[in-house]
């Protein structure tokens, strides 16, 4: 009889193989969320320990050697699966039309522009909140202002621009669309 052999009938080694089917499957199941395909894994992942039983060094470890070849096993699986497209069916398609992205860049400029006459306190405290993320308490450290000061330099730059904007609108410098995407 070969340690293989010794090893896969050893009473031991069959009874931890039945309590960790259960365990075994939950996780598979929690993976792959279909039970036929955690089945498979799972009586993939115990025929490989069988085959491998000889390399279980510790009975105490089997745990967790049985989880390691249940996480190949669905490694494998995934590897199986990874889509091929044939290159020649493909069509190719880019969303980025020229006229859109002179539309953004109209836009940008639009905001720009109209940033750009907001006083420089005003101007400092939106572009470190708006556009860099910066919270309250942050900006009030770099520009050196307490938070109140933060906080009203904030509203006003955001009502003067709000303002310009809608004058845009108004003489149709900005479609409603392009006013709306902007104040959201």
């Amino acid at each position: 009889m070969s340690l293989l052999q010794f090893v896969c009938q050893s009473p031991t080694f069959k009874k931890r193989l039945e309590e960790i089917r259960p365990r075994l499957y939950k996780m598979a199941y929690s993976w792959c969320h279909s039970g036929a395909l955690a089945d498979d894994l799972v009586q993939d992942t115990i025929i490989k320990a069988m085959r491998n039983a000889a390399s279980l060094r510790d009975i105490k470890a089997m745990n967790s050697w049985m989880f390691t070849i249940l996480s190949n096993c669905w490694r494998d699986y995934l590897r199986q699966q990874k889509p091929t497209d044939d290159i020649d069916e493909c069509i190719f398609t880019d969303d980025d039309t020229p006229e859109l992205a002179q539309q953004r860049q109209n836009i940008t400029d639009i905001v720009q522009q109209a940033i750009a006459t907001l006083p420089q306190g005003q101007r400092q405290v939106l572009l470190l909140v708006d556009l860099e993320g910066f919270s309250y308490t942050e900006v009030a450290g770099i520009v050196n202002i307490p938070i109140g000061t933060v906080m009203s330099r904030l509203n006003r730059a955001r009502t003067a621009l709000s303002a310009q904007l809608l004058e845009l609108k108004k003489d149709n410098v900005l479609t409603q669309d392009t006013y709306i995407r902007i104040v959201k």
